[in-house]
């Protein structure tokens, strides 16, 4: 039966036959498997038979875990990684070899930008930063030897749109995979492959967990891709989701419905009183009428999520000082938990960008990045609001 999407985030994905009626899933606190005998131990390393072989390569506890992401996402397979920067790392590194090319949309995670970077010292694949909304700029861009796409839609933190169903068309037309790293948005809200894209990432720390206890990322899209980098990038770089990580993340899947219609519904109030005081200059919301980007928002997202950024009147000074008046809302460089956080991009998660670029990317250092919690919004708000107006005392 095609469940809706509030009932397959608590039941996709889930065995209960092989754990003995257990209604959570155990956590297989183990790093190797026994054999029956010998014989049967040959059939399942020459992959002859199915069968648990060595956490390394597959783990139940990681296997319920993929499996609930793959459905989320509307995907034939997931495959669980360490972290999402492990996930990133295997999915450009088997996308690619040396000589190649990736274009990326403008505004990613500082990071991400850190790992092209080396990409392109250590291996000579090399990369482009584009703004995918612009047809012909993306189409000059491309290559002969152009591998992937890599999108952040909404961008980490400047919360800028890409048409992923176009740019997905239009990349298709060269041959090209893309990949979307979807951490923002959620499964709940987004599923960028039934737009026609081909991979999704996840740093399944932030929304997928929602508790702030997880370091973990997620890879999904077909059978054959994911089979495949599971016996080489992930399996020779050995960068596994442990099982009681997969296990925080089988848990944390089944009220993200429930969380992001919150974490969204919240956003949506501090969005509009934001607009409305003197001492904020913009703010970027997905599903705000004013952002330029909003056609894309209404036709691809059910929600705009819990994530927005908002600029100031001022500079790095003023924004540090609005953070440091704070007194409900955590200064924190993650997102997607229970909890309101707040950090400033430019000597934060966007530091390792030389400020040239962050400044093409629209990160200045008066950008500040809120990931509404859970809380009453009145109360985020009351904190924001005592903090706006003390900075306004101390100029």
């Amino acid at each position: 039966m095609d469940y809706r999407p509030d009932t397959k985030f608590i039941h996709g994905g889930t065995r209960e036959e092989p754990y003995h009626g257990s209604l959570s899933t155990p956590i297989f606190q183990t790093s190797t498997f026994t054999f029956p005998d010998a014989e049967e131990g040959a059939l399942r390393f020459s992959g002859e038979k199915g069968g648990y072989i060595y956490s390394r390569l597959s783990n139940p506890t990681v296997k319920v875990f993929e499996e609930k992401v793959a459905v989320a996402e509307g995907a034939e397979m997931g495959l669980a990684f360490a972290s999402g920067m492990a996930a990133i790392s295997a999915v450009f590194t088997s996308l690619t070899s040396t000589g190649d090319h990736m274009i990326c949309s403008n505004g990613i995670y500082g990071c991400t930008f850190g790992l092209l970077k080396l990409l392109k010292e250590k291996y000579q694949i090399s990369h482009d930063f584009c703004d995918m909304r612009n047809e012909q700029q993306l189409r000059s861009m491309i290559q002969p030897n152009t591998k992937c796409l890599f999108i952040e839609s909404p961008a980490n933190p400047t919360m800028k749109l890409i048409d992923l169903a176009r740019t997905a068309d239009i990349a298709h037309e060269y041959g090209i995979k893309v990949v979307v790293d979807n951490t923002f948005s959620s499964p709940y809200l987004q599923q960028p492959l039934r737009l026609g894209c081909d991979i999704v990432v996840h740093s399944a720390t932030k929304y997928l967990s929602g508790h702030g206890d997880v370091i973990g990322g997620v890879v999904a899209g077909s059978r054959s891709y994911i089979q495949e980098l599971a016996q080489t990038a992930q399996k020779d770089y050995g960068g596994i989701m442990a099982p009681m990580d997969a296990w925080l993340l089988i848990r944390g899947m089944k009220t993200l419905p429930i969380r992001m219609d919150r974490h969204s519904s919240n956003a949506v109030n501090i969005v509009e009183k934001l607009k409305q005081h003197p001492r904020v200059e913009k703010v970027n919301y997905p599903t705000d009428k004013d952002h330029p980007d909003s056609s894309f928002a209404h036709k691809q997202m059910s929600q705009g999520g819990g994530v927005l950024s908002f600029q100031l009147k001022g500079d790095k000074g003023d924004a540090q000082q609005l953070m440091n008046q704070l007194k409900l809302v955590r200064i924190a460089v993650s997102l997607g938990d229970a909890e309101t956080l707040i950090q400033h991009p430019a000597t934060m998660t966007h530091s390792l960008i030389p400020a040239e670029d962050r400044e093409a990317m629209d990160i200045n250092d008066s950008l500040l990045r809120l990931s509404v919690g859970l809380e009453a919004w009145q109360d985020i708000w009351f904190d924001l609001l005592q903090a706006l107006e003390g900075c306004a005392h101390k100029r």
